[in-house]
């Protein structure tokens, strides 16, 4: 199982996102050299993002361009894996340009190393 500064890191950011701090758990949890992987390239950007500078600009189009009716995070989950956990989140937004309103299921999969987010990886709920 994860070590509880894992663990602690996962339960912070879960906190943060839950109280539409999202920018802050970037700020004070990741890496400058973090990896951002998305399913596929978007118009926020590639789905391949590489550096700190790169994910908060993501963040800031998600955003700029979301009006958010519900967000949660829920987690930590973690494995075997002792640098790991995911957090599962729900979002229910309208897309700003097009007006049009939707939920959405994802969870991120994160890996640690020396008390940093050194990787992100979302996977979406399919089907």
């Amino acid at each position: 199982m994860s070590d509880a500064s894992n663990i602690e890191i996962g339960q912070q950011i879960v906190a943060l996102s839950n109280a539409g701090k999202g920018e802050e758990a970037v700020e004070r949890f990741y890496d400058e050299k973090i990896v951002s992987i998305e399913g596929q390239d978007g118009e926020s950007g590639p789905a391949r993002m590489d550096g700190i500078e790169a994910v908060k600009q993501k963040g800031a189009w998600w955003y700029e361009n979301h009006e958010i009716h519900e967000s949660t995070a829920t987690g930590p989950y973690a494995g075997l894996r002792d640098d790991q956990f995911v957090i599962r989140f729900n979002l229910d937004t309208t897309f700003k340009p097009t007006g049009e309103r939707g939920a959405m299921e994802e969870v991120g999969l994160y890996t640690v190393k020396n008390g940093k987010v050194v990787q992100e990886e979302f996977l979406y709920l399919m089907g």
